[in-house]
């Protein structure tokens, strides 16, 4: 099917879901039927283990409580999806200069959270020269930068169109430096230091010009080819911090085995709910708007949120919120979820240290997915754990492959990484 085609067919809920013809498929008297997932490109040990806890737990089973429904818990970016939206929005709003900061204001969300110093020279980052990089410096640059351009962009105080002002050294030299810090910060601080960092430049926006922006990143992003692109900045404009190079992974693609998994759970009379260390505004726009065909509630997204003021956002963290990542993820499903319910999860998904915890910390769950991405780390612990139960049913830990370059599941266990040509289990 074309793209539009496609995407029209999940948000319209066409999938196909095949019915199991066995007993199982009888279920309760005058119940519906019990749905199995598509087996798509699902490993086929994996389709049976996750038919398995649907028919378990689903609906049709015998001990099925509705005032007691089951629930999943799915990590967005990399397991529902492949990539990041909310780093891809982050490009889309470098790139459209979609801010409504002032200089001034810019320059305080620019330095909002970050320590001075230098980046972490063993992790790469160091400018061409190969000097260490210190953050002080490079926020100069780019705050010198974002005031050159504030002046003379038609959409702030100036003339210039976008095209003009993409054309110039001092855009070429924001645009790399602005990613190159973001990255940079994840890898050289904890990693709650870059993942608030990027959401403070949706300061004076409502949520309302932030989903509409999200929206119009995420059909750019389906549309665009997926490729790593590397991103020099100027190599006239090198300022304080020299000239660094920045590489961004583009484009996003639908996992529609996801989507048809959220459609078939809802079907078997479990609830969907999505846990994300992105700021859950953002997040809801790809897993609630029909056209995605996700379709999960609002108040289903549990993600990073920030303090607002009169109806716009600031450039701090809510002060009552947890940081929805590695063990906050646990925290959040604790508090907005185990404390109303009583029970945890029966199945989580997800594919990387930000969600290790959440996948082996709750007694009722049943099955935990893991999307491979050949990583280490805790992460790599339960895809150890998965790929030594294999084809032993009641496994507690699953493995699924998926293809980088084409950014769908293969029907296997093993995954092929981008830019490489051997499938792998592990790292």
């Amino acid at each position: 099917m074309h793209r539009r085609s496609l995407i029209k067919a999940l948000g319209t809920g066409m999938l196909a879901v095949p019915v199991l013809s066995s007993a199982a498929n009888s279920g309760k008297a005058g119940s519906t039927p019990f749905q199995s997932i598509d087996p798509a490109r699902w490993s086929g040990f994996n389709a049976g283990e996750l038919n398995h806890l649907l028919q378990t737990h689903g609906k049709t089973s015998k001990s099925y409580n509705p005032n007691k429904r089951p629930y999943a818990v799915f990590d967005w970016d990399n397991t529902c999806i492949m990539n990041d939206c909310e780093e891809a929005l982050l490009v889309y709003q470098i790139d459209r200069l979609a801010y409504k900061l002032n200089p001034q204001e810019f320059a305080e969300v620019l330095r909002t959270g970050v320590p001075n110093g230098p980046f972490k020279v063993e992790a790469g980052y160091k400018n061409t020269e190969g000097k260490p990089v210190l953050f002080e410096d490079i926020a100069a640059d780019v705050e010198a930068d974002y005031r050159w351009i504030y002046a003379n962009f038609k959409d702030f105080a100036g003339s210039m169109t976008l095209e003009q002002i993409q054309g110039t050294e001092q855009f070429k030299d924001f645009r790399a430096k602005m990613y190159f810090m973001y990255d940079a910060i994840c890898d050289s601080h904890p990693i709650e230091v870059g993942y608030k960092w990027i959401l403070y430049f949706y300061k004076n926006m409502s949520v309302a010009e932030l989903q509409t922006l999200a929206e119009a990143s995420n059909d750019f992003n389906l549309g665009d080819a997926l490729r790593k692109v590397k991103m020099p900045s100027s190599d006239k404009l090198t300022g304080k911090a020299g000239q660094v190079i920045a590489s961004h992974f583009f484009g996003l693609r639908i996992h529609s085995e996801m989507v048809n998994l959220m459609n078939t759970l809802r079907a078997d009379g479990f609830d969907v709910y999505v846990s994300t260390a992105s700021i859950d505004d953002v997040v809801r726009v790809f897993a609630g708007n029909t056209k995605y065909g996700y379709n999960i509630p609002p108040e289903n997204v549990i993600g990073l949120r920030l303090d607002m003021q009169d109806g716009k956002y600031t450039n701090s963290y809510r002060k009552d919120w947890h940081f929805n990542w590695g063990p906050g993820k646990t925290v959040g499903i604790q508090n907005e979820l185990v404390a109303k319910k009583g029970y945890g999860p029966a199945l989580v998904l997800g594919d990387s240290d930000g969600d290790a915890w959440m996948l082996k910390d709750f007694s009722d769950t049943q099955l935990g997915v893991v999307v491979n991405r050949l990583k280490t780390g805790e992460i790599g612990e339960r895809s150890k754990s998965a790929a030594a139960t294999i084809g032993q049913p009641g496994t507690r830990f699953i493995l699924q492959g998926r293809n980088e370059s084409t950014g769908i599941f293969i029907p296997d266990e093993k995954t092929l990484k981008y830019g490489k040509t051997e499938v792998k289990l592990l790292a």
